[in-house]
């Protein structure tokens, strides 16, 4: 649920130059296009000044040499886009979880579950897991043997990860992803294909969101390895052994090749 801020208190606590009145309320972000009153909006790019000047918003957040663009209430940082994504946060906070076991998890004896977790309807939690502070893990999700999750992963509903891999912390698995599942090696022999089994793992680190039904193979030797910061989209297929670098970006319905390298901060946009 949402909640609301005055100019004021916003730049308090994210920063920015305020000009105009700090007392208002703010209680949703919107487009320029389709804001109304109580709401903000954001611009980065003059070309859209058309919208800003018949926009309902009551205030916009701009960049400084972009204050002259309007007489709205306004808000002015140098990356208003990231500014916006920050906000929207702000005004719609996390779902908070009450911990505890659901009646019908099913959790191995071996595992380890903090008393801090919320582990929901129908979850199964295999031998010698280990669970980080303040794990969620929602209906139907399935956690394999000697995996490991950090502090404050999100598992949303029906996500299932295979067996040993390493979840850094705060990440979140959307619904429907699959991870660590084998990889898609096979060696030819005499006009028959043999079954190359894949021994290496996923190991996902700290602040990696992977969008749903999205699958990353776990290593035929080596692990496959996400980097930290990841932002990865629906349907998105990693294969293995693949070496994903830190702080990049993959949209919907990119395909990754086995063994395939990106540097950090990539950006691939989705597939048509």
């Amino acid at each position: 649920m949402s909640t609301s801020y005055t100019l004021q208190e916003i730049v308090s606590r994210l920063g920015g130059e305020i000009q105009g009145d700090g007392t208002l309320q703010i209680s949703r972000v919107a487009s320029l296009a389709n804001a109304r009153s109580g709401q903000i909006s954001f611009l980065t790019d003059t070309k859209y000044r058309s919208v800003l000047a018949t926009t309902q918003a009551s205030a916009v957040i701009l960049k400084p040499e972009h204050q002259a663009e309007t007489t709205l209430p306004r808000i002015l940082t140098d990356n208003p886009y990231a500014y916006f994504a920050r906000l929207s946060e702000l005004l719609n906070p996390v779902a908070s979880y009450t911990p505890g076991v659901a009646a019908s998890a099913v959790i191995a004896a071996s595992a380890r579950v903090p008393a801090s977790c919320t582990i929901m309807d129908n979850v199964v939690i295999a031998e010698h897991v280990v669970l980080g502070e303040r794990v969620v893990i929602h209906a139907g999700s399935v956690v394999g043997e000697g995996t490991e999750l950090g502090d404050d992963v999100v598992l949303q509903a029906n996500v299932t990860i295979y067996h040993h891999c390493q979840i850094g912390a705060r990440c979140t698995i959307f619904s429907g992803s699959v991870i660590g599942g084998d990889g898609f090696g096979y060696a030819p022999d005499n006009g028959r294909w043999v079954k190359i089994p894949q021994v290496g793992r996923v190991v996902i680190e700290d602040d990696v969101d992977i969008g749903a039904n999205t699958t990353i193979d776990r290593g035929a030797l080596d692990d496959t390895i996400i980097g930290q910061g990841c932002k990865i989209d629906n349907l998105v297929q990693i294969g293995h052994n693949c070496r994903i670098g830190a702080h990049s970006v993959i949209a919907g319905c990119v395909g990754i090749a086995g063994s395939a390298v990106l540097g950090q901060h990539c950006r691939i946009g989705g597939a048509p």
